[in-house]
């Protein structure tokens, strides 16, 4: 996507929370990346200088992007680890590659506490992920 096609559907993102996903010109996706605002985030990729090959490469191939609204942060987080755990984006090399991925813990106390974590212990707490 020329960076002014991109300008031309800047206006139109959001400003809220989100997941957001880029595809090439054969409709293959690309890449799955969440944010707190959407429109900043996005145009980062477009505005800003790449200072790697793999996003200078990413950026060159993108041809259309699609986003969806959530609730809150943390949505996103949960949103785009299971459609990146579902397609397995090439670029999305980090996580594709992790040996760990994130849970959703309620811990086992008298008032518990909910948290993201990448262990999971057996201390009878509740695990989601």
């Amino acid at each position: 996507m020329e960076k002014n096609q991109f300008l031309r559907i800047a206006p139109t993102l959001p400003n809220d929370p989100g997941i957001y996903k880029y595809y090439d010109q054969a409709g293959q996706l690309l890449y799955v990346g969440k944010a707190k605002h959407l429109r900043k985030r996005i145009t980062s990729y477009f505005t800003g200088q790449a200072d790697h090959a793999k996003t200078i490469e990413l950026v060159r191939k993108i041809e259309s992007i699609e986003w969806t609204i959530v609730d809150n942060e943390e949505d996103a987080f949960f949103l785009e680890d299971s459609l990146i755990k579902q397609y397995k984006p090439h670029y999305n090399i980090r996580l594709k590659d992790d040996k760990t991925y994130p849970y959703l813990v309620i811990r086992k106390e008298p008032f518990p506490r909910v948290f993201i974590t990448r262990r999971k212990k057996q201390d009878g707490s509740i695990y989601f992920g």
